[in-house]
């Protein structure tokens, strides 16, 4: 385990399987560096109730997230076909929607990359984390959770708005509203 996981250093690289709009694919970390801001979500697994409504809220943010250049990445210790599963279930009991979610979950399932970020319990499981890594692949902000706590996405968003704006105006004072 790395000790060298804190804000201000390079985030660990990872490439996994992931899935998006109900494709499998490889993911990279570092093939968003130099394009977009990053907002990596690990979670504990699949179908469980905080993890659903979690990644619900963030696909309503999407867009707004876009508007920040800002890709979401979500990570559990789940494979790539129990992400597929997840993604393919009705999200609510007697509904017709599946999870169309417009970010990738990416699968970790050697939990290499969970223990990488320092997240696996000594139970093998992830706590709930969320960092937010700027465009040179840089960790500017994390918070980790324990397994039952949800996560404010309106905080997510002006922590991400503050982190731009004094990136872009160093000198001076994030103008909080």
């Amino acid at each position: 385990m790395s000790n060298s996981l804190q804000v201000g250093k390079l985030a660990p690289n990872f490439l996994s399987i992931g899935v998006y709009k109900n494709k499998l694919g490889k993911i990279r970390l570092s093939d968003y560096r130099g394009k977009k801001y990053i907002i990596l979500v690990f979670y504990p697994a699949n179908f469980t109730n905080i993890s659903i409504t979690e990644l619900i809220r963030l696909n309503d943010y999407v867009l707004e997230f876009k508007k920040f250049s800002t890709q979401i990445l979500a990570v559990s210790i789940d494979s790539p076909f129990s992400h597929l599963q997840f993604l393919l279930t009705k999200r609510y009991k007697n509904s017709l929607d599946e999870l169309n979610l417009d970010f990738p979950l990416i699968s970790d399932v050697t939990k290499k990359i969970t223990e990488e970020y320092q997240l696996l319990t000594d139970d093998g499981l992830a706590c709930p984390a969320l960092f937010i890594i700027d465009k040179e692949g840089i960790i500017q902000y994390y918070t980790v959770n324990n397994l039952l706590c949800d996560r404010s996405i309106d905080e997510i968003i002006r922590v991400l708005n503050s982190i731009q704006y004094l990136k872009e105006n160093p000198r001076q004072i994030y103008p909080r509203v």
